[in-house]
């Protein structure tokens, strides 16, 4: 990589199926797959319970899960730290969260471990896993990662920080503090941009001057990487090479995942308002899901009946944490004030 431009990467050695080359094992791959089709009837789910007036709100990951599974196996769980933005569904399922702990976000139930229920659905955040909250501002966990990364760097430690935001987050200045800090001090972070194509209803190209996120790499001095989002094997080449960067001691990288969302901004969005269902359409035949299935099937390592096991399952742990948190009692009011005031002084 170089720092003149982003890079486009590329598998080669056809004799061998690209998951062999990059040393994934047929288990593993068929394992990232599942993680996958889990986080999209999960998603599915939470967006039928929205529609049936269950839930209050909901924010999609759905388009995104290629680029997610992958930078959760590309990370070394519960060593490395991650710093997530609100799509980030399959992410923080496959490093570890549970349907039944996101469920009971969507419902606002007691028992939530990731805020009490006092935050919205989508603000992902375990400390075993090293899942650090979501800040419901868009772009602030940009600059708060590079902090991460530069305390690691005072420890002499191997950890890495990886950020995630959609293309839309570049255009704060939150993005460009933390890619300036990063580079200048050559910070062991990745930040990784999900470019779904529209921040809300704005397209990419009312969003920023330059064609690609990637394009301002070099102004920071970090290389530019550019990949296909929704090809979980390459995305896991490119986040991969990146990690393993940082973990050298050779500094940030900024990625940039090239993906489609699927659906509306989030359950109070209508996306026929500016962008048509032709182009929706088209996206769609890049779906993926749809794609993982077809490397799988391709590769000899998914079947049919191994497919509708895997729907059964998946089926079977969503109809799981549904019930499980509709039937979860409410919190009580008082818990409201829990953890906003210290003690009072003793008089």
């Amino acid at each position: 990589m170089t720092l003149s431009s982003p890079t486009k990467l590329e598998l080669t050695a056809p004799t061998l199926a690209p998951h062999v080359q990059l040393g994934l094992h047929d288990d593993l791959v068929l394992e990232m797959y599942w993680h996958m089709l889990l986080a999209r009837r999960l998603d599915e789910r939470m967006w039928i319970l929205h529609r049936q007036h269950q839930v209050a709100f909901h924010i999609s990951g759905i388009g995104h899960e290629a680029t997610q599974v992958a930078a959760a196996y590309a990370l070394k769980r519960g060593h490395d730290f991650i710093f997530p933005y609100y799509r980030d569904l399959c992410l923080t399922l496959a490093l570890g969260l549970t349907p039944r702990a996101m469920m009971l976000a969507m419902y606002g139930k007691q028992g939530e471990p990731m805020s009490g229920a006092r935050q919205m659905p989508a603000h992902y955040s375990a400390r075993h896993l090293n899942i650090v909250s979501v800040s419901s501002p868009v772009a602030t966990q940009i600059p708060q990662a590079a902090g991460m990364a530069l305390a690691m760097k005072y420890q002499n430690t191997d950890q890495v920080v990886m950020t995630c935001f959609g293309e839309g987050s570049t255009a704060e200045g939150d993005f460009h503090e933390g890619l300036n800090w990063a580079g200048i001090f050559k910070l062991p972070v990745i930040f990784l941009c999900q470019n779904n194509q529209y921040a809300i209803s704005s397209p990419t190209d009312r969003e920023m001057a330059v064609q690609n996120v990637a394009d301002r790499a070099p102004a920071y001095g970090m290389p530019g990487v550019i990949f296909d989002g929704n090809d979980f094997i390459e995305s896991y080449h490119a986040i991969t090479q990146a990690i393993e960067r940082a973990r050298r001691g050779e500094g940030p990288t900024l990625l940039e995942a090239k993906m489609y969302r699927l659906v509306p901004h989030s359950s109070d969005d209508d996306d026929r308002t500016y962008r048509s269902r032709e182009e929706v359409e088209a996206w769609k035949q890049r779906d993926p899901l749809l794609l993982a299935r077809k490397y799988c099937v391709e590769n000899g390592l998914l079947d049919d009946a191994h497919q509708a096991e895997f729907e059964q399952r998946a089926r079977e742990i969503v109809d799981d944490a549904d019930e499980f948190a509709r039937n979860a009692p409410y919190p009580p009011p008082e818990e409201a004030l829990n953890g906003v005031w210290g003690e009072l002084p003793k008089i």
